[in-house]
């Protein structure tokens, strides 16, 4: 989007650059990403920016005015965690780098989800890709490094002892994001522990270590609770839905109140009208819109051209939402000439001393595909994958 830096970086751009950044990367905390990296950051216009942040801002407005009953009306009946918080910790705002009638360059929300994302693994991520290429340094406007440790550390670990919180996952050394629980104990020194490992006794939880059990009592989060009952044949001594002496980062129910749910509710220009699937109405047509399950993860579920015949053999209604379809701009050159599109998270984490969430980091998805997903993508391209956003200084 900035022509003389899109310049600069694919003059300077070559594999080599490219497999050294995915080198430091392993070095530095030991482990490969199991997820592509994009060869490329993209730059953003201080215009573009602003829009990106006050879309936010009056997001996060509506969410604080929303009441506690409204949106615990989106949590299901059998996924209700005691001991809620009034704030979540986290919340992560996904935007489509799109292109208006005018032409004009804007975003559109696609989504949004109270749930930790790749805290460690980005600032990682930007420290690696601004020492391959120096130039990116004077675009940097994020939050120190160090600063941005302690405020992670403010936000999970609080006032404890970092050896009594966890962060909790299932099956962790199996999942995509495993890089980024190792990042996270190396920057906070914490410990990941899986699901299956944990120990309950009475109202208490347990991890081992060593051979010693060390009680737990506070939990980063990053176990998806609806997605527990679909994983077979696992055996856990806790159940979410125990009442149990520990504060969890952040809690569970958030990863419902603050998602898909929500979309209908939400106004702005740069906010795609949404309806809930049993609400939608005969004046709008359906081929303008996508069909999104409300608590999938990674694009699961989602259905880019729904059909009527689609539509009809859904009995759970209230668990889909109709979003208005965006259309993502190519506007990311590669080396060769051709163009990427991609969507940007923002990353924020949430005081609970303090009125608002604080912007963090952000995290982009680079494609050439119909979803902001590599999977859908060719095994030869580039220009596709995991990336950030710099902004002109």
């Amino acid at each position: 989007m900035i022509p003389k830096y899109r310049t600069q970086f694919n003059t300077e751009f070559s594999q080599e650059k490219y497999q050294k950044t995915n080198e430091i990367i392993k070095q530095k905390c030991g482990h490969e990403a199991a997820f592509r990296l994009s060869e490329s950051p993209i730059f953003l216009t201080q215009d573009f920016w602003q829009k990106l942040n006050d879309t936010s801002q009056s997001i996060i407005s509506q969410i604080r005015e929303m009441s506690e009953g409204e949106l615990t009306k989106a949590i299901p009946a059998n996924c209700n965690v005691p001991n809620d918080t009034k704030k979540p910790h986290f919340l992560a705002i996904d935007f489509g780098i799109c292109k208006d009638d005018k032409g004009d360059i804007i975003p559109q929300l696609i989504e949004l989800q109270a749930f930790p994302s790749l805290f460690g693994f980005q600032k990682l991520f930007e420290e690696v890709i601004t020492e391959v290429y120096p130039f990116l340094n004077r675009l940097k406007s994020s939050i120190p490094q160090n600063e941005y440790i302690e405020k992670l550390k403010q936000v999970i670990i609080g006032d404890e002892n970092p050896e009594n919180v966890i962060l909790l996952e299932i099956y962790p050394e199996r999942q995509k994001t495993a890089i980024d629980f190792v990042l996270t104990e190396q920057y906070l020194g914490i410990r990941t522990v899986c699901l299956t490992k944990i120990k309950k006794q009475g109202e208490k939880l347990f991890y081992e270590n060593n051979g010693k059990l060390i009680q737990i009592n506070r939990i980063y989060n990053r176990v998806i609770f609806d997605e527990l009952d679909k994983i077979e044949g696992l055996e856990i001594e806790f159940d979410f839905r125990e009442h149990v002496d520990v504060e969890w980062i952040t809690h569970p129910n958030w990863f419902f109140k603050i998602s898909k749910y929500i979309l209908p509710k939400l106004k702005h220009e740069y906010v795609p009208k949404s309806y809930f699937l049993s609400d939608f109405p005969e004046t709008e047509t359906l081929e303008n819109f996508v069909l999104k399950p409300l608590f999938s993860f990674a694009g699961s579920g989602v259905n880019l051209n729904p059909t009527k015949e689609t539509i009809n053999k859904i009995t759970d209604k209230n668990n889909y939402i109709l979003q208005r379809k965006v259309s993502y701009a190519p506007l990311f050159e590669d080396i060769n000439g051709d163009f990427s599109k991609a969507e940007i998270r923002l990353l924020f984490a949430w005081d609970q001393e303090k009125e608002n969430p604080e912007l963090m980091i952000n995290l982009v998805r680079m494609t050439k595909a119909s979803m902001v997903n590599v999977d859908f993508n060719k095994k030869d391209a580039i220009w596709i994958g995991s990336s950030m956003a710099f902004v002109e200084a």
